[in-house]
């Protein structure tokens, strides 16, 4: 199959739009990371994500909209509950998903069994034109190879994905960097179940107490199920193994410069460059979390193009912003992290 990289003209979105109402794959950008869409109410072309991607088909979809009528008229959900429109009307369209009670519209390739559909309205002119040329919701999770950094440009995406799908739309670089926040709201206290975006905080202002799954900054327990993208699995890795560092800032110079030098480097912050003396792979100022969300994932994809074997990654700080880059590196180093005192 020839991937073609398209410009989002408007003959090349109706393009994809009619490309995606007929079955096949189209990557698109969002605010958040490109993603790889499909019609969400076409089992058969959902599929299709999986086998691209090489995603177990446990792990469940966000399903992408581009107006809030489009949830009642899919039926997408059996109700939509309060909390829900409280938080769609502060946060829509943006990078914020919310897990409500699935509708029966939704088949089981998106939701991977579960009763529950995650739902995103996505602010990216480009996204949400695609969706209404497609005239159908999308489920699109990253347009990655399951397992290693999600694409925060259209090259990423082509670099994964050449051969694989149809289409990829250029629309520039992301701008958030790091996946949607994804809340259910199916309890009585909503649970954070991804860090993104939207903060915790900022949730919380909105709809008052939530509660952070374990599995946000912690391991899943064996045989627990996933109730949101990104829980599972190892994910976002480089092919170099990369470990993380919990320790002050003089600490972690420290040990960084005492390792063999060869094929090691350190994933750290702007600040650190200048005192180490291994190859740096800077993502931004220690206390830009914005910052550090926007630039992970392309550093993780420089450390892919580098002959680099080992990287000892600083262990970002777990409020604000920051909770989601450190979700992602902790996944990213699958669990390895070494404490120094």
């Amino acid at each position: 199959m020839e991937t073609r990289l398209l410009l989002p003209t408007k003959e090349n979105i109706e393009l994809s739009g009619n490309a995606l109402r007929n079955g096949e794959l189209v990557a698109v950008p969002t605010e958040t990371v490109y993603g790889l869409a499909a019609n969400a109410l076409n089992g058969t072309a959902v599929r299709k994500i999986f086998t691209a991607k090489g995603r177990p088909m446990d792990n469940p979809l966000i399903v992408h909209i581009s107006d809030f009528s489009q949830i009642e008229r899919f039926n997408l959900v059996r109700e939509i509950p309060e909390k829900a429109y409280l938080l769609a009307e502060k946060f829509w369209p943006g990078p914020l998903t919310v897990i409500m009670p699935k509708g029966s519209a939704v088949p089981n390739e998106v939701s991977a069994g579960l009763d529950t559909v995650a739902i995103r309205y996505p602010s990216h002119p480009v996204t949400q034109a695609v969706i209404t040329a497609a005239d159908c919701p999308l489920a699109a999770p990253s347009a990655n190879t399951s397992g290693i950094p999600s694409p925060t440009a259209a090259r990423h995406v082509m670099h994964d994905m050449n051969g694989k799908i149809p289409y990829i739309i250029d629309g520039g670089m992301c701008e958030v960097g790091v996946e949607s926040t994804v809340i259910t709201v199916v309890p009585d206290v909503p649970i954070l179940l991804r860090p993104g975006g939207i903060t915790l905080e900022q949730l919380e202002s909105v709809i008052g107490k939530v509660e952070v799954s374990e599995a946000v900054l912690y391991k899943m327990k064996e045989g627990q199920k996933a109730e949101s993208p990104g829980m599972k699995y190892k994910h976002y890795a480089p092919k170099a193994n990369l470990i993380l560092i919990k320790s002050s800032d003089d600490k972690y110079i420290e040990y960084i410069n005492s390792c063999k030098k060869e094929n090691v480097a350190a994933l750290c912050y702007n600040e650190d460059v200048e005192k180490l003396n291994v190859k740096a792979f800077p993502y931004g100022n220690k206390n830009d979390y914005a910052q550090q969300a926007n630039r992970i994932f392309d550093v993780l994809r420089e450390i892919d193009e580098s002959d680099v074997k080992t990287v000892y990654g600083r262990c970002p700080d777990t409020k604000g912003a920051a909770m989601a880059v450190y979700n992602r590196l902790i996944r990213a180093a699958g669990f390895e992290v070494i404490e120094l005192a």
